[in-house]
């Protein structure tokens, strides 16, 4: 059965919904299938899985890694929510700057494909969350890279409004886009 996918506005970006088995057992799905993906569109090599486990309020982000090591990354939450934020940083994109965000949860099964080019990041809603992903490339610190989760001008509607967030010292340190480009060119 082909997977379905969900049309996102920003061109790249996919949601993807495993096909679900079910029954009073509880239920099965294949989270991953390279035949299957491919056939949704998905043709990288997944190289490495990583995977975090937060309490709520944590905002991890908005991270990326810089060319040459610029990661696509296929995204999923196995225990709790989170709120999972792309942001389109290629410099030719005509929604350079734009974000899309979704709720990934346990209980939607929702997969988020990200492709290279974009920052990610994530908000956990419930009291813990389990966050798993899928890389392309390895992770690379002379290239990690990211921008502010609270930049202005990307706007970001982040859940939770009106309670504090617990963000990295290395997240709180990032610059803007604006900054960015600045200070480093562009991606």
């Amino acid at each position: 059965m082909p997977l379905e996918i969900i049309d996102c506005p920003i061109s790249g970006l996919q949601v993807i919904k495993p096909e679900l088995f079910g029954d009073e057992r509880g239920y099965f799905y294949e989270s991953y299938s390279t035949k299957k993906y491919a056939a949704a569109g998905v043709t990288d090599l997944f190289i490495q899985d990583n995977q975090s486990y937060s309490k709520k309020g944590v905002l991890r982000g908005l991270h990326f890694q810089a060319p040459p090591f610029a990661q696509s990354k296929l995204v999923r939450v196995t225990l709790g929510s989170v709120y999972d934020v792309a942001v389109d940083l290629r410099h030719d994109s005509p929604t350079l700057g734009q974000y899309y965000g979704l709720i990934l949860s346990e209980y939607n099964h929702l997969q988020f494909y990200i492709p290279p080019g974009f920052a990610h990041g994530y908000l956990v809603l419930s009291d813990t969350a389990i966050f798993q992903y899928k890389c392309d490339q390895y992770y690379n610190p002379s290239a990690d890279r990211g921008i502010r989760y609270d930049d202005p001008d990307l706007g970001i509607s982040w859940p939770l409004t009106g309670e504090s967030f617990e963000v990295s010292a290395k997240d709180i340190k990032l610059p803007s886009l604006k900054d960015y480009k600045t200070l480093n060119g562009f991606l």
